[in-house]
């Protein structure tokens, strides 16, 4: 009967010891995405505003794991007509252009007003994360080129990445 007893202990150890290594293992795929530091540039109707792009991942199919890029509204347009083009995916809305704000004569500063950035910086951000979010687009390049490059190529080729 002590034969029995110590089988049972020891088993009861090993699955201990399981949990233990799943504590340690590397957590499960990630994909963080963050929109910041919006900054405006030039004046009058050069002016222009563009974010950061900031992107921590260990999905395999990214080659940098961390990346950091600047892009403005016509680059999240790009893309989103990139992917409409290219993939089978059914692509977000990008927030709107706002016309309206564009207007001359405004007495606050338009689309250059920090409110408005920073709605419009919230709004990008939840869009570039479901468009990366999603299995089909990380294999597109233009996304790739989108998170990854430190400019656009607007003439690359489009087409799947493949991960090693």
């Amino acid at each position: 009967p002590g034969c029995e007893m110590s089988s049972v202990a020891t088993q009861r150890l090993s699955t201990k010891r399981q949990t233990l290594d799943e504590a340690y293992a590397p957590p499960a795929n990630f994909l963080e995405i963050e929109v910041v530091n919006p900054i405006t540039h030039g004046v009058g109707k050069m002016r222009y505003t563009d974010y950061e792009i900031r992107m921590r991942t260990n999905l395999p199919v990214f080659k940098q794991k961390e990346s950091s890029v600047r892009r403005r509204y016509s680059d999240f347009e790009w893309l989103r007509g990139e992917l409409e083009r290219d993939s089978k995916i059914v692509v977000p809305a990008l927030p709107g252009k706002s016309l309206k704000r564009q207007l001359p004569f405004r007495s606050d500063d338009g689309i250059f007003e920090e409110e408005f950035i920073e709605n419009r910086r919230k709004q990008l951000e939840q869009f570039i994360n479901k468009v990366a979010g999603h299995p089909l687009a990380q294999n597109e390049r233009s996304l790739h080129i989108f998170i990854q490059e430190p400019t656009i190529d607007k003439n690359y080729v489009p087409g799947k990445i493949r991960s090693n």
